[in-house]
């Protein structure tokens, strides 16, 4: 079953083989894209799945005790960050006349500073409602978007989070869909996530009295993947890309994207990150000792190679989709889960699925995008509601046992899930 055949956006391998068929060149498929959003005539509503999970079976995918406030903030620096914060709201707040939030998968085209709206969903958030304070502070989760993508896009997760006593941060890191620009956002990446944890715990933000500077965690999907395992110890590593990426040449493999856009630009890399030459194994930490743990959905780390993530030692959760073209499984969570040195890690996989299965509802998207395949909304496999209670119930669970130090709810990843064949379980550290 399928939430939507309708499809609304592109991971970067999927851009590179779309492309690559229609004969034209990345940037060219970037600015066709533009113009064929621009040419959209309005919105229009698609169905929309409801779970088919036994609530039972995936306890922390349920909605917690806490309604839900939302508000806009800036990050001050050089380049001020746009973030979206949510947080426990008081009772009041399901009475007010706070409006309910909107969220709208927004995707920087050809400038990540005015991005195009490809679909909408309705949430729960009321915008601007008065915290509750009296449960405070709450652990913070920074939440990492995906490649050009802005932070509407995984409300439906910040949301939840919130609901289960999270303060939830999620930048808008301002980037263009320019696959020649993602090796930029490897180095800006970490950097933006520190100024985000900064800005929360010290600077004094109306959010960050919700927030105990003791409890952080860093999630992300895709190069948000990518960027919370930075932030949790994992190092980029030269010779190991190297070597993987002649491997993937060799195979024709999907990852091979990465490699191109990533290999021909590690003295820029080498020099944006302040480097006088580009480092021949490991490069240097950009790991942050504030981050407690990491949830990587579908997040890229075959640049890390087996010495770069020997240095991820904080606890993490490794998601992806095992049917993923953009973000293969055997080189994201596998390796994650796998080369990591945490002793607490779960790895999770979402059998057949396909890249964007961790993304929100498409309740209304674009009339043009229904001829531009891009699979942003639909999965081949998966009901997609189902698709993220399994994720909201993992990565829940691993976040309160991991930031609260509840028992339960390391017990409940323990428990294998009873996924009938369609999940994939690995765990180690909760079930000694």
């Amino acid at each position: 079953m399928r939430e939507s055949t309708t499809p609304t956006a592109v991971g970067p391998t999927r851009l590179r083989r779309w492309t690559t068929r229609a004969g034209l060149t990345a940037l060219g498929a970037v600015v066709f894209l533009g113009w064929a959003v621009a040419m959209g005539l309005g919105m229009v509503r698609v169905a929309v799945e409801q779970s088919t999970l036994d609530p039972a079976s995936v306890p922390y995918a349920q909605p917690g005790p806490h309604p839900v406030g939302l508000r806009n903030l800036t990050v001050p620096g050089e380049h001020p960050l746009p973030a979206t914060v949510w947080y426990p709201a008081s009772t009041s707040a399901t009475t007010s006349a706070a409006e309910r939030v909107t969220y709208r998968y927004a995707v920087g085209i050809l400038s990540g500073t005015n991005p195009v709206t490809l679909a909408t969903y309705p949430g729960e958030a009321r915008r601007g409602a008065p915290a509750d304070v009296s449960a405070g502070p709450y652990p913070l989760v920074v939440l990492s978007p995906g490649f050009a993508l802005g932070p509407g896009a995984y409300g439906w997760l910040a949301e939840h989070l919130a609901s289960r006593g999270f303060v939830v941060v999620a930048p808008d890191h301002q980037e263009a869909l320019d696959p020649s620009k993602l090796w930029q956002s490897t180095v800006d990446r970490p950097r933006d996530l520190r100024a985000v944890i900064d800005h929360m715990t010290t600077e004094g933000d109306a959010a960050s009295a919700l927030v105990d500077a003791d409890r952080i965690a860093v999630a992300g999907h895709s190069y948000g993947g990518y960027a919370a395992q930075v932030m949790g110890g994992a190092r980029l590593d030269t010779e190991s890309l190297q070597t993987a990426c002649a491997d993937a040449r060799r195979a024709d493999d999907a990852g091979v994207f990465l490699c191109d856009a990533l290999e021909p630009h590690l003295a820029a890399m080498a020099a944006r990150a302040g480097l006088g030459r580009v480092p021949e194994g490991l490069w240097p930490d950009w790991s942050d000792d504030r981050v407690d743990a990491v949830v990587s959905m579908a997040g890229d780390a075959v640049m890390f190679g087996p010495g770069g993530l020997r240095s991820l030692n904080v606890p993490v959760a490794a998601l992806g989709g095992t049917a993923d073209r953009d973000t293969p499984y055997a080189t994201g969570a596998v390796l994650t889960y796998g080369q990591g040195s945490s002793p607490r890690a779960v790895q999770v996989g979402l059998v057949g699925a396909e890249h964007f299965v961790f993304t929100g509802r498409c309740a209304s998207v674009r009339r043009v995008m229904a001829v531009v395949p891009f699979g942003f909304c639909d999965d081949p496999t998966w009901n997609r509601a189902s698709a993220r209670d399994v994720a909201a119930h993992h990565v829940t669970a691993f976040l309160v046992a991991e930031l609260t130090g509840d028992t339960a709810a390391a017990a409940s990843l323990a428990a294998h899930p009873d996924g009938a064949g369609r999940v994939s379980y690995l765990v180690r550290g909760y079930d000694d």
